[in-house]
C-alpha cells in the first residue's frame, strides 16, 4: 500500500492543476511603470533595462493605450525633465513633462485605467535626492514635506486617480492627505511607498530617470535588514490615511510582502524593479533561464507573498500572457 498518500494525482493533467491552483496572476493585478522624457523626439533606450524606453509624449500615449488593451490594472507614470533645480520645480510646473503627460494619459483613457504619478522629487532635482537640502547638505524633512503637497495638487489638477509618494519623509501621507482634501480633491488616492528599501538593485532606474545622485539615501530609504521597521511605517502610512501601501523592492523582501500582507488593513502593492527586470533579461538573453517561464514564476512569487497588485515592467507582455 505504500505510499499512501499520492499528492501527485492533482498534477496529473493541466485541468488538474488549473483546478487546485492556489495563487492567482491576473493582468488585472499588474500596474506597468513608464517613462516619459521631456524634448525626446523618438523613444531612447534604457541600455539596462533591455525592453524599456523613455518614451516621447506621443509613444507614451501609444503604449498606454496597448497596456489598457492588454488589461493591465494601471500605469505609473514617471517624468525625466529637461532641466533641473534645487528644489525640483518642474515637479511642480503644470508644463512640466510629467504633468504634461499625466493629462495627455487622462484625456485618452479617462477612468478606463487607473492612472497613477510618481510623487517625488528626485528625478527633478539637480543634486538627485528625493527632498529639498538644507545648509548643511542633509534632506531637510519638513521643508521637503512642502513641496510634496505642492506637486501632488498639481498631479491632481493633472488627472492623476492615485499619487505615489516614494520618498520615505517623515508625515509625507498625512501632508499630501491634508493638501488634497483642503483643494476638495477628497476622491484622489494615496498609494503610499511605505516600506521602501535602501537597495542596490535600483541600478538600473537610476539611467531610466538619469539621476544626478551622489551619495546614498540612507538617512531616509529603510535598512535592508529591517523587517518590523516596515510594519511600523506601514501602520503610520495607514493611520495617515493611505489608501494602499506598497513594499519596495519585491524579490528581496517577500518576507516583508507577507507580513505586510498579513497586517494591513489596505490593499499592499510591491514593486518588482529594475535591477529584478534586468538581471532576469540579462540571464535570459544569455540562455540561462526560459523568459516566459522566469517572469511569470517571479510575478506569481510575489502575489503567493500576498502583494494583490505588482508595479513590474513586464505588466503588458505578461498580462498578453496571461489572456
Amino acid at each position: 500500500m505504500f505510499p499512501e498518500h499520492r499528492p501527485r494525482r492533482l498534477r496529473t493533467t493541466p485541468a488538474l492543476r488549473r483546478l487546485v491552483s492556489e495563487t492567482t496572476l491576473r493582468p488585472r493585478q499588474l500596474i506597468l511603470p513608464l517613462f516619459v522624457a521631456e524634448g525626446a523626439s523618438q523613444p531612447r533606450p534604457i541600455a539596462s533595462m533591455p525592453g524599456v524606453v523613455q518614451h516621447t509624449r506621443d509613444t507614451l500615449r501609444k503604449a498606454a493605450a496597448e497596456a489598457v488593451e492588454a488589461g493591465v490594472g494601471g500605469l505609473m507614470l514617471f517624468g525625466v525633465p529637461e532641466t533641473r533645480d534645487a528644489v525640483g520645480s518642474a515637479a511642480t510646473d503644470p508644463d512640466g513633462i510629467l504633468n504634461v503627460a499625466l493629462r495627455d494619459l487622462r484625456a485618452d483613457l479617462g477612468d478606463s485605467t487607473v492612472l497613477m504619478a510618481d510623487t517625488c522629487l528626485d528625478e527633478f532635482t539637480d543634486h538627485g535626492h528625493c527632498g529639498v537640502l538644507d545648509a548643511s547638505g542633509a534632506v531637510d524633512n519638513d521643508a521637503t514635506l512642502e513641496r510634496y503637497a505642492d506637486m501632488a495638487l498639481a498631479q491632481a489638477e493633472a488627472g492623476a486617480h492615485l499619487l505615489g509618494p516614494s520618498g520615505m519623509m517623515d508625515g509625507q501621507v498625512g501632508v499630501i492627505r491634508r493638501a488634497l482634501d483642503d483643494a476638495e480633491y477628497t476622491d484622489i488616492g494615496i498609494l503610499a511607498y511605505s516600506a521602501k528599501y535602501a537597495s542596490a538593485f535600483y541600478g538600473p532606474f537610476r539611467e531610466a530617470v538619469d539621476s544626478q545622485l551622489s551619495g546614498d539615501r540612507n538617512t531616509y530609504q529603510q535598512d535592508p535588514g529591517n523587517a518590523r521597521e516596515a510594519l511600523r511605517e506601514i501602520e503610520l502610512d495607514v493611520a495617515e490615511g493611505a489608501d494602499a501601501v506598497m513594499v519596495k523592492p519585491a524579490l528581496a523582501y517577500l518576507d516583508v510582502v507577507r507580513a505586510a500582507a498579513e497586517a494591513s488593513p489596505v490593499p499592499v502593492a510591491a514593486y518588482n524593479i529594475s535591477g529584478e527586470y534586468s538581471m532576469v533579461e540579462g540571464a535570459a538573453a544569455h540562455g540561462w533561464v526560459e523568459r516566459e517561464r522566469t517572469i511569470l514564476e517571479v510575478l506569481t512569487s510575489i502575489r503567493r507573498a500576498g502583494a494583490d497588485m505588482i508595479l513590474t515592467y513586464w505588466a503588458a507582455e505578461a498580462a498578453a500572457w496571461l489572456d
